[in-house]
């Protein structure tokens, strides 16, 4: 498993590539340095997962049922918002247009490790989903980490 995390501003480059920073590139297994997986977040971020992580999510998305109308529809949102990224020998990755238009990435973004993965935001739009509120930060912690 990856252990992504920090927050780093990045740009990209004239051509839409954004080079992976550093030490999220370092953290990734040997197996995961040549490719990674993005797909469309839930808000309105990209989430880019290691090819081990991905294979889990894929996973259970495919276990799916396809005559199950819900769950195909979820498929279907699920799938055709992800593509397979390849990291050339610098590190870069082109994100496809359509997936940038989508998270509303022009030139500027936030790079965010989350545990297994990482989420590319718009910079505005990222300030607008931190937790603002230390004391709401710390209910947060009780309610999801208190007991464990």
């Amino acid at each position: 498993m990856a252990y992504l995390s920090g927050e780093y501003e990045c740009k990209m480059d004239a051509k839409g590539r954004m080079v992976l920073p550093a030490r999220i590139k370092s953290t990734l297994p040997d197996a995961d340095v040549t490719k990674v997986f993005v797909k469309r977040g839930f808000e309105a971020c990209l989430v880019l997962y290691p090819e081990l992580e991905w294979k889990k999510v894929y996973s259970k998305v495919a276990g799916l049922s396809e005559f199950n109308e819900e769950q195909r529809n979820f498929q279907r949102n699920f799938f055709s918002g992800s593509a397979e990224l390849e990291l050339d020998s610098a590190g870069r990755f082109l994100i496809p247009k359509l997936m940038l238009k989508y998270a509303d990435i022009d030139k500027d973004a936030i790079v965010v490790g989350v545990g297994n993965r990482v989420e590319i935001w718009n910079p505005d739009k990222y300030n607008q989903y931190l937790i603002k509120d230390q004391n709401e930060f710390s209910k947060q912690a009780e309610k999801f980490l208190s007991g464990q």
